[in-house]
């Protein structure tokens, strides 16, 4: 039996702090200190961590991550940030893509992604004819390598589009049958509005026949004028028709933000009924959009209050770390989710504290995990980072640094930073 006993634990909802126990990778029991009951239930060799009065959260989790392309940027640097451009390149580099190369790379992400607080990640490997299924190998090895240290979730993504790429569909059955968790999509990567909505239409069947949720790019333009991207209500409709309600999520969605606000509305009404979450990306979603403007540049973003207000489950990812998609990024969700929060308009406790949902207990109903599982409460699966302030309604705004993260209730990473003031302010200087 394993044990791990968190002291001084400051946890969500608690206005103190309490002991936490975990056993058997689950919280066992939580106890207002003093109290030694929780003490009692220690096995021997049972580990103790003393959180000193900082703030526990349930464990990051990232929704929307391309480890297979990440850090490209560090050896073939293109700024020219178009999607097209993006597109072009990448899959220029992804024919010289071999199997060691994708590993080290996505590996450096998953140390990033781990020491900064994620315990979940679903990752979206290209499977296409220019890459095969060799970020999608990688994934599937890493999902059992690292699974001591993070969850992985492994969607099949047809970055090339479907109907455009013969052989595609092939190699996504061929991802699904090897263990993929879910199917991905692309819906404006054809090249007409009807093959869009046909690739939607084949992502969801996919879906449906493997028993496993769908995770599409989409709508991911400045506004609605080309209707390839505009297809929220399409998804939506072919969603309810098939019964994946709570089983599709759609990244990006930055052209509902361009839609005129009655349409907007529809759309959205559609998503919620549906049961369709939404992830914006909004460091790529920034980096690429608006290139078109030469004045009153848009900055294109995914309407996330209207979305909160519709009853749109909503969760926001990192999307791409370092290449051509994304130049930036250090694996940290709570950088993206300021960011988020800053372009938004969303501001004060409770706006912040609904952004934090966004990777957390919001990102955690996107990917799929249950309730029950997931959490500081008992019986949840003790996923879980211990933060290195004292304030809960500060943890987005300060972004500290994470002082433990916990998998399965062993610590797998440490933090630490300090910081001091080496000279002090004058005292008692007479103002004449």
């Amino acid at each position: 039996m394993t044990a791990l006993l968190l002291r001084n634990a400051r946890l969500e909802a608690a206005p103190d702090p309490t002991d936490v126990l975990v056993r058997d990778g689950r919280i066992h029991a939580i106890g207002p200190r003093p109290d030694d009951r929780l003490d009692a239930q220690l096995p021997d060799g049972a580990e103790e961590f003393d959180c000193a009065g900082r703030v526990v959260l349930p464990g990051f989790v990232e929704s929307h991550l391309h480890p297979d392309k990440a850090l490209l940027d560090l050896t073939h640097p293109h700024p020219a940030g178009t999607l097209a451009d993006a597109i072009r390149v990448t899959a220029e580099l992804k024919a010289g893509f071999t199997h060691d190369e994708v590993r080290a790379r996505a590996e450096q992400v998953l140390r990033m992604c781990v020491t900064q607080g994620t315990t979940t990640l679903r990752a979206h490997p290209d499977v296409d004819p220019v890459a095969g299924l060799t970020g999608l190998d990688v994934m599937l090895e890493l999902r059992d390598t690292w699974a001591e240290l993070i969850d992985l979730q492994v969607v099949a993504f047809p970055q090339e589009g479907i109907l455009k790429a013969p052989g595609t569909i092939e190699l996504l059955h061929r991802a699904l049958a090897a263990g993929a968790d879910a199917v991905g999509g692309c819906t404006y990567g054809e090249l007409s509005p009807d093959l869009c909505r046909r690739h939607v239409e084949i992502v969801l069947d996919l879906a449906v026949e493997y028993g496993v949720p769908a995770d599409l790019h989409a709508d991911f333009a400045d506004d609605g004028a080309d209707p390839r991207f505009a297809l929220a209500e399409f998804i939506a409709e072919q969603t309810a028709a098939r019964g994946l309600g709570g089983r599709v999520a759609l990244g990006h969605a930055t052209s509902l933000g361009g839609r005129p606000p009655g349409e907007r509305r529809a759309a959205l009404k559609a998503l919620a009924e549906a049961g369709v979450a939404v992830v914006p990306l909004p460091a790529t979603d920034l980096f690429l959009g608006g290139r078109g403007d030469t004045t009153a540049v848009r900055r294109g973003l995914a309407p996330v209050r209207e979305l909160w207000d519709a009853g749109v489950l909503t969760a926001c990812s990192s999307n791409n770390i370092r290449n051509a998609f994304t130049p930036y990024g250090t694996g940290d969700v709570l950088d993206t989710a300021l960011l988020l929060a800053r372009l938004g308009h969303l501001a004060g406790p409770a706006d912040l504290r609904r952004v934090l949902r966004m990777v957390t207990y919001d990102a955690a109903r996107v990917v799929g995990l249950p309730e029950a599982d997931y959490g500081t409460h008992v019986g949840a699966v003790a996923d879980l980072v211990v933060v290195d302030t004292e304030d809960v309604d500060g943890v987005l705004i300060e972004r500290p640094v994470r002082t433990a993260v916990i998998k399965s209730g062993r610590i797998v990473a440490r933090s630490s930073r300090t910081t001091e003031l080496t000279a002090a302010p004058a005292v008692g200087v007479e103002v004449l």
